[in-house]
């Protein structure tokens, strides 16, 4: 094919890419959903910004190829450079609809039928367990079910695929915990990684976990463990410390896998060996909330997985990490983050109203007049709840009617808030 022709093709396909990035249109547009399963406005302007920003500069980009490949400079170009200059921006506009892809495949489910719903009272429970008084005020946070066991979340203000900076949190949540307490263990501790970002607690945690030169070998390995780990630890923490056993009933449920992969030890695996993990949630939480159940737990989950008839260096060296769990909790419990004004770890996030025997007292106050329940925090709600089930004074049954009635209160709560914001604003 002559020069001029081949010119002429990448012209040709670089004003097809135009008209198909024209034809993206707003998160806005794209999506159908009742009023109660839409997410925030501040979650809504944010993507669509986000996304119209970067539909902008690509568009401006294109633009200015076709001007350039139009102009004297351009047609003195060698065809191979200018067709090279044509791929890069056919990746940035791949890049773009990733970039869209990622906030679509999380708004799409606002469409289905009662999940939508439910998924918009989820993000108004992730923003309760994202706020602490006197914290500053968090970043609109989106979720979403995949079949996935377990969840996932992809930061506020972290780097997305293709460059920019994510404007809202974007958790994923496991579908297969709908609905049930058991979705607020793996909401709140995907929310714990956001407050790690948020308060950059991981890197000083890191720098306290390290070991000492004068450490011996054990020692030493002891510590790089817990070092690898404190990603997940400290979610789990978080987790521990907002909805109680909650939590702690969840990783048991979450990592109840065959033998092989609940003692597994992988050195390059940031998520503890999950017999490990699952004693450390139980020794936080006593540590946070004393009290016999936590102990209780850490037998349950023994009998789950006994150790009998594992290989004696393995035994041995679970042995060992158990042993030092009481010191790492130590650790992290006396940190004091510059973030948090030098105020130490546990004080930060221990809340009274958490402890399980106020809990029992408020599942059994609930009971007697279920009213109440309406005026508690989501957290607050997901820990009686998970201590009921504890205790043996909530079913299974209960816990998803109530479950079921209270997302579908939340997400008309949060709609009508968001209403009367806007009729103030609008007054």
């Amino acid at each position: 094919m002559a020069t001029g022709n081949a010119r002429w093709m990448l012209s040709q396909e670089a004003r097809a890419m135009l008209n198909r990035l024209d034809r993206v249109h707003s998160l806005m547009l794209a999506e159908t959903m009742v009023p109660a399963a839409a997410p925030s406005a501040a979650a809504l302007l944010a993507i669509d910004g986000f996304l119209a920003s970067g539909r902008r500069a690509l568009r401006s980009r294109i633009r200015r190829y076709l001007a350039w490949l139009a102009s004297d400079a351009g047609r003195a170009t060698r065809i191979e450079d200018a067709h090279r200059n044509f791929t890069f921006l056919r990746l940035r506009f791949n890049a773009v609809l990733t970039q869209f892809d990622i906030f679509s495949e999380a708004m799409s489910q606002r469409s289905e039928a009662r999940t939508g719903v439910w998924l918009a009272a989820l993000d108004f429970a992730a923003r309760d367990a994202l706020t602490l008084p006197g914290w500053p005020e968090p970043p609109p946070v989106l979720c979403y079910l995949a079949r996935d066991m377990g969840g996932a979340i992809r930061r506020a203000r972290t780097r997305l695929p293709g460059g920019g900076r994510n404007p809202v949190a974007i958790v994923r949540l496991p579908r297969e915990r709908m609905l049930g307490s058991g979705i607020a263990s793996s909401l709140v501790h995907e929310i714990g990684h956001q407050a790690a970002g948020l308060f950059d607690l991981l890197p000083p945690l890191r720098a306290t976990l390290a070991p000492h030169a004068r450490d011996s070998a054990v020692e030493s390995r002891i510590w790089q463990s817990w070092r690898r780990w404190i990603s997940e630890i400290f979610s789990d923490f978080w987790a521990v410390a907002r909805v109680g056993a909650t939590s702690t009933l969840g990783l048991m449920t979450l990592v109840s896998l065959p033998r092989a992969f609940v003692f597994r030890a992988n050195v390059d695996d940031p998520h503890p060996t999950p017999w490990i993990r699952v004693k450390v949630s139980c020794a936080m939480g006593d540590a946070l909330y004393p009290h016999p159940q936590w102990q209780a737990l850490a037998r349950l989950w023994e009998s789950y997985y006994p150790m009998t008839d594992l290989p004696f260096e393995q035994r041995g060296w679970l042995r060992v990490l158990e042993a030092s769990i009481p010191r790492f909790l130590g650790r992290l419990l006396e940190h004091r983050a510059e973030s948090l004004g030098r105020v130490r770890l546990g004080d930060a996030l221990r809340q009274a109203d958490r402890h399980p025997s106020h809990l029992s007292e408020l599942c059994r106050r609930w009971r007697r007049a279920p009213e109440l329940v309406k005026h508690a925090s989501p957290c607050l709600v997901f820990a009686v709840l998970g201590q009921g089930r504890l205790d043996g004074t909530v079913t299974p049954e209960e816990e998803g009617n109530v479950l079921a009635g209270l997302l579908d209160h939340w997400a008309i709560t949060a709609t009508t808030t968001r209403a009367a914001t806007e009729m103030r604003r609008a007054i």
